[in-house]
């Protein structure tokens, strides 16, 4: 279908993009499978991870699962996906991302990088001044409320690269 409309043009051209796309996010959840939770209530991160992957989003795990409970692994994806819709957002819907799950062996480390045109110095505290809490309640207050840290490397022209930090020790059961 993605072949025959970009031969075709026009809207068949827009329908097969749209066609290919479709395809490329089945072919991931075929792949990579639902990260099921287990008779321990744990589930695997780096499965639930590997379904954001897109077109434009690369996703990099360990080979191994990285277990968590489930309800741990639910806020972790979530806070990735929040900074992904950023950068859809603030970025383009076509701009590359990146997702760098670690297992450090005392923890996880999440790294969702871009690379934009950087958040503005101060930008962050006036969002939420203003009352828009993306970055404060659905990221940071996630990884808080989860004994973690969370930290944003950041500037013009340099794109955005958000580090979330779960010690194992404090993953609350």
């Amino acid at each position: 279908m993605r072949r025959r409309g970009a031969e075709l043009g026009g809207p068949a051209g827009e329908l097969g993009e749209l066609a290919g796309k479709q395809e490329f996010t089945l072919r991931t959840l075929l792949t990579t499978g639902a990260a099921l939770v287990d008779v321990n209530g744990r589930r695997d991160l780096a499965a639930a991870l590997r379904v954001l992957a897109s077109e434009h989003v690369s996703v990099s795990t360990p080979a191994h699962r990285v277990e968590l409970p489930a309800h741990v692994v639910d806020e972790l994806v979530a806070v990735a996906a929040a900074a992904l819709a950023n950068v859809a957002v603030h970025v383009g819907p076509q701009a590359p991302a990146w997702v760098l799950l670690e297992d450090t062996g005392d923890g996880v480390q999440i790294s969702v990088r871009d690379e934009g045109p950087g958040i503005p110095e101060g930008r962050l505290d006036a969002a939420q001044a203003e009352g828009r809490l993306g970055v404060a309640r659905s990221m940071q207050g996630r990884v808080l409320d989860l004994g973690g840290t969370i930290s944003c490397d950041t500037g013009p022209g340099r794109g955005t690269d958000w580090t979330i930090r779960i010690p194992q020790r404090k993953v609350p059961a």
